[in-house]
């Protein structure tokens, strides 16, 4: 399956993630506020891959990828235009500055917000529980590396699910997107460990069954 990938947020996740779905096969259009910038350089050379505004490559593509820094996010939603079934696969995080909580909780979630400001979009919480490393290769001697994903419509979850197998990823869904609530403090989880408890970035916490 190839797809029409318009990623908005050219940084760490949205790069990487980007590269690796245009190396899969995928039409990827990096969108950026800046597409003369010259930190897109690197990005405008990955075969099957070109650089763009954030409107245009959400314009034109059939599943927009948002990796925006949590501050930044409603303006970049604001910015896409109608968004009505667009497929949105939400990577962000409503993380603290400090990285010591999360903005958005317990009642709510930052993947539910993001469905309010993209009114009509498809939205599923997916690529958020791991670091952009993990993105890079989720290959842990053989083993595939869990991922993580919840939303509302269950065509826009096979399709999150296919492009996270494409990746080299075993793809769990954790039911609807009410459940981003308990992915996103996950994420932190795996923050903390890689940080905070020393455990470095090269982690994934696993699902393993009997």
């Amino acid at each position: 399956m190839s797809l029409k990938i318009g990623i908005v947020g050219s940084g760490n996740v949205g790069g990487t993630l980007g590269r690796r779905l245009a190396q899969a096969g995928n039409q990827v259009a990096f969108g950026t506020r800046r597409p003369d910038g010259p930190e897109m350089k690197e990005l405008a050379s990955v075969p099957g891959a070109r650089v763009t505004s954030q409107e245009d490559a959400a314009r034109s593509a059939d599943v927009i990828l948002l990796a925006t820094p949590w501050p930044a996010t409603r303006a970049a939603i604001q910015g896409l235009g109608d968004l009505s079934g667009k497929l949105l696969l939400d990577c962000t995080n409503p993380l603290k500055p400090d990285l010591s909580g999360l903005e958005v909780g317990t009642v709510s979630s930052g993947g539910e917000q993001v469905a309010q400001w993209a009114r009509g979009a498809k939205v599923v919480k997916i690529f958020n529980t791991i670091g952009y490393n993990i993105m890079d290769n989720p290959d842990f001697g053989g083993r595939a590396a869990t991922l993580f994903y919840c939303g509302d419509d269950a065509e826009a979850k096979n399709v999150a699910a296919s492009l996270a197998r494409q990746l080299g990823f075993d793809p769990v869904d954790a039911g609807p997107l009410q459940q981003a609530r308990l992915l996103e403090p996950f994420a932190l989880l795996w923050i903390s460990l890689a940080y905070a408890r020393g455990l470095g970035r090269e982690i994934v916490l696993q699902l393993v069954s009997r």
